[in-house]
């Protein structure tokens, strides 16, 4: 343990006020300790800054005493990165009560937030102004526009509207020496000289502290049509959904793929859930489009795609939501597809992209690979497949004890990781690298790719005060 000094400790308090700090144990225990339980530090002190300035100045004070500060949200991530270690040494810095949302534009599609606003609240706003913030994760009733930024979180809309890079106009962040940028610039053209506000997004708060960003917004849908589709193999899918792009021009929402054994441990785990279609089959497509227009034009066209989709053989069955709350379950289904496996014991959980037409055979090769290394372990592959990423997660076999299982977490990601490496993948598509990927991601990218972040991180925090021992080492 490297304690951090006393006086130190009260130099930082004095900054945030008596409400802007705690080091209260069962406090700190929701602080230093991932929701899986892959990762756990510690700390003496979770700061919780109210402006800007108050996280101006905290980071000045820690560049000048060279203390380190981990950057937190709604400590959703699935990486370590927001986990401090165990050394003492760290300080939290949560942004939780910087939540404010400062202002919206619906002439200029933009709303303008704070770091500390939980996602659910800025599409609620949005709602209110007659606008969508399409960015949707299953995590969204307590994460942070900040976590989402920093980690360039992904979720069900990417199909259309991208991730969260491509929903961001502008930034302000605390540099590592205290000066603040101010990038909160709502064009969709400025081309003078480098892009700074992708080095942030992300970034994992490694380069500096995002307060505060500028989001797209785009019109509100006034129609949606939602299928939960039986298919007999991801390769349908990815079949359907180019005849669904050509039906609709640019209306698919969603394109969600769920195999059979993972419905089944959300209708076992999680109440009032059921099953939308009868009869078992091998794999489901949650299916979504979208439209300006309440004419029925979009219902009808999701009934024409599934019912050519019939007759290539590409749908087996299909169940066309009804209602707001028939289309709510469908996707209730698909988002606790992840919190249902942790009954199940140990699970391997691997966040992989690889290109759309790449994934039928990606999905094969790596099922087959781990289960001849693990007899009997049970795959659940599901996800985004209408953007080229699948969470590859391997559960333990029924009667091993989870530690025995999770012991092959290595192997079973240098299995998974080399294929996807092998098709021109990436190993990490929307989680981030944090703590658990640092090292692995050397195996897969180029040398130079390595150095040149390496001399952005130099550059940016040559302290290595911000969220050190993340995404990359300097």
């Amino acid at each position: 343990m490297n304690a951090l000094a006393p006086d130190l400790l009260d130099r930082f308090r004095a900054i945030v006020g008596p409400k802007g700090w705690t080091s209260e144990p069962d406090a700190l225990a929701q602080h230093v300790r991932e929701w899986r339980d892959l990762y756990a530090g510690t700390t003496p002190l979770v700061l919780k800054p109210a402006s800007t300035a108050e996280v101006a100045a905290i980071v000045k004070l820690a560049n000048e005493t060279k203390t380190k500060l981990v950057p937190q949200g709604g400590n959703t991530g699935l990486v370590g990165g927001g986990i401090p270690f165990d050394g003492g040494d760290e300080i939290i810095l949560s942004l939780q009560r910087m939540n404010r949302i400062r202002a919206i534009d619906p002439l200029n599609d933009t709303i303008t937030v704070e770091a500390g606003c939980i996602l659910q609240n800025v599409q609620q706003a949005a709602r209110e102004a007659g606008r969508l913030f399409p960015l949707s994760i299953g995590s969204e009733g307590s994460c942070t526009i900040g976590g989402n930024l920093s980690t360039n979180a992904g979720g069900n809309a990417v199909l259309r509207y991208g991730n969260t890079r491509e929903l961001t106009l502008g930034l302000e962040v605390v540099l590592a020496d205290g000066q603040v940028w101010d990038g909160l610039r709502g064009l969709r053209k400025d081309n003078t000289g480098y892009d700074l506000r992708d080095l942030f997004i992300g970034g994992e708060g490694t380069l500096g502290i995002i307060t505060a960003a500028v989001l797209k917004l785009h019109p509100l849908p006034k129609a949606m049509a939602t299928a939960f589709t039986a298919i007999p193999s991801p390769q349908a899918a990815i079949e359907l959904l180019a005849l669904a792009k050509a039906a609709t021009g640019g209306q698919v929402t969603g394109c969600e793929i769920m195999p059979r054994i993972g419905l089944d441990y959300v209708l076992r785990h999680t109440p009032a859930t059921s099953d939308p279609i009868a009869g078992r089959h091998p794999w489901y497509l949650i299916l979504e489009f979208s439209s300006g227009r309440d004419d029925g034009a979009i219902a009808e066209t999701m009934e024409a795609v599934l019912t050519e989709g019939f007759e290539k053989g590409l749908v087996l069955d299909a169940a066309i939501a009804q209602s707001d709350a028939q289309r709510a379950a469908f996707w209730k289904i698909r988002e606790a597809m992840s919190s249902a496996q942790k009954p199940e014991g140990g699970s391997i959980k691997c966040d992989i992209s690889v290109p759309v037409s790449q994934m039928p055979l990606f999905i094969e090769r790596a099922s087959k690979a781990v289960e001849d290394l693990i007899p009997g372990v049970r795959i659940v592959a599901f996800g985004h497949i209408g953007d080229g990423n699948v969470h590859f997660n391997p559960s333990q076999p029924v009667g091993w004890k989870p530690e025995d299982f999770m012991s092959y977490w290595d192997r079973v990601h240098q299995i998974v990781h080399d294929i996807a490496h092998e098709m021109n993948g990436s190993i990490s598509a929307e989680h981030g690298v944090g703590r658990m990927k640092i090292d692995e991601i050397t195996q897969y990218k180029p040398a130079i790719e390595i150095e040149m972040m390496r001399r952005i991180k130099r550059a940016f925090d040559p302290n290595n005060i911000l969220n050190p021992g993340k995404v990359v080492r300097p």
